[in-house]
């Protein structure tokens, strides 16, 4: 519960015949009403306006996000995309987070609550008087350069390099930035994120409930109107479509708020790694941050996994991650600087293994854990990042024509050559 003046939130209830300075109650419901309340995700907010007040939705341009898979290409094959260039400032070229938002990828239907979409973002300046909520899902969002400041109805908070933010749905947002931006976006269409359980790893570990953040209220009273027209746009993402609406004042104007439903970020170098002390390499499953689960239990529709820093002092051990065959779907991003199983991966760059696709080092990489020294050694030249799902996902045509798509990616594994030898007894 957060007041930004005092005595803001009602004592005793939610909804009082007159809520204190004349505040408007509205409940913001994250599941259905009869959810078990263990599961159970809503929050009330105390407002100057209630929410109703904005003009009639008319459908606009939807840009380069994509919700339909109609005209999207499944492919099987290893793929791998260079950092999209930075767009230059100028009085030509100003695009938002929204108008910068391109779908690499996804499945399923919003409209139905299933399947997940997977975007990246490149943008240079921010959204004046105009925000955004998306009434099909939650947003991750993962920056891989510049900071975000992110203003919501529940307050504000900001994203630095190394940390995440979801915004669950409906909530609406503005993201403010100071340089030319880009990161990496999972879409959520089915249930919200949680923690992973930890089962025998105990009660503390991984990402931590404590070391999650959330918004201060923080409300503006702001009128936004010119010639008695409202001039704050409001776009709504429903149904993988775009919608267009306009008020005539700062949606931000919540003055007090409680309940679990709301914006979150965390850190992810307060993520407690675990790993073997003694030989061989764990599932990456192990590096969880956070999970949405499926209706198959242990199954998720997103696990978002990092590989942080970390020391590796396994015995006997190739350390790298191995070469894999995966019946869930891995789409994988890098923060800042390397990655250890393979070269050429770029932080702003990104790389899909689908489902049952063979991935794993390349060549060089191979050859080096092959026969390196096997001292401890602490791994923190960089962090990168997995949505890994059980869906296999269509691409859009926007990435497959992607010039920043690396044609030659399969060579990467041209150095694996054959190293059998039945004549040499292992022991």
């Amino acid at each position: 519960a957060t007041e930004a003046l005092p005595g803001a939130l009602p004592v005793g209830q939610n909804n009082p015949q007159k809520c204190p300075y004349g505040l408007y109650a509205e409940q913001l419901s994250g599941t259905a009403f009869t959810k078990p309340r263990h599961t159970n995700k809503r929050s009330w907010l105390y407002r100057i306006r209630p929410s109703v007040l904005h003009t009639k939705f008319n459908k606009i341009d939807n840009g380069m996000i994509c919700s339909s898979w109609s005209d999207a290409t499944i492919d099987p094959n290893q793929l791998r995309w260079a950092p999209e260039p930075f767009i230059q400032t100028s009085s030509t070229s100003s695009i938002d987070f929204i108008q910068g938002m391109k779908t690499m990828a996804g499945c399923g239907d919003p409209i139905s609550k299933s399947g997940c979409a997977i975007h990246m973002y490149n943008c240079n300046k921010s959204m004046n008087n105009k925000c955004f909520s998306n009434a099909d899902g939650d947003f991750l969002i993962v920056p891989e350069t510049g900071s975000l400041n992110i203003q919501t109805e529940f307050g504000l908070l900001e994203i630095k390099n190394s940390e995440i933010i979801v915004i669950p749905r409906g909530i609406k947002f503005s993201v403010n930035i100071n340089q030319p931006s880009r990161g990496y976006i999972f879409e959520l269409y089915e249930g919200h994120f949680e923690l992973p359980g930890l089962g025998p790893i105990g009660s503390n570990g991984l990402a931590n409930a404590r070391d999650f953040l959330y918004p201060k209220a923080n409300f503006e009273d702001r009128e936004c109107i010119e010639n008695d027209n409202g001039i704050f746009q409001y776009i709504n993402k429903f149904g993988g479509e775009l919608f267009e609406s306009y008020l005539k004042h700062s949606p931000y104007d919540v003055v007090a708020w409680h309940g679990n439903y709301s914006p979150y970020k965390y850190d992810l170098n307060l993520f407690t790694c675990m790993n073997s002390v003694t030989f061989d390499h764990p599932d990456p499953s192990i590096y969880t941050v956070l999970t949405a689960a499926s209706s198959d239990p242990g199954t998720a529709i997103c696990d978002f996994v990092i590989f942080p820093p970390r020391w590796m002092v396994m015995e006997n051990t190739f350390r790298p991650p191995w070469y894999h065959r995966n019946t869930m779907t891995e789409f994988m991003g890098m923060i800042y600087g390397k990655y250890d199983a393979k070269e050429g991966f770029m932080a702003g760059g990104a790389s899909l293994h689908s489902c049952m696709t063979p991935h794993g080092p390349d060549g060089p990489t191979f050859e080096k854990a092959s026969n390196e020294d096997l001292k401890p050694v602490k791994f923190d030249a960089g962090l990168a990042f997995m949505f890994e799902t059980s869906s296999m996902l269509k691409l859009t045509k926007q990435a497959l024509e992607s010039p920043q798509l690396e044609k030659d990616y399969l060579k990467c594994w041209d150095g694996c050559d054959k190293k059998f030898n039945g004549s040499i007894k292992p022991f």
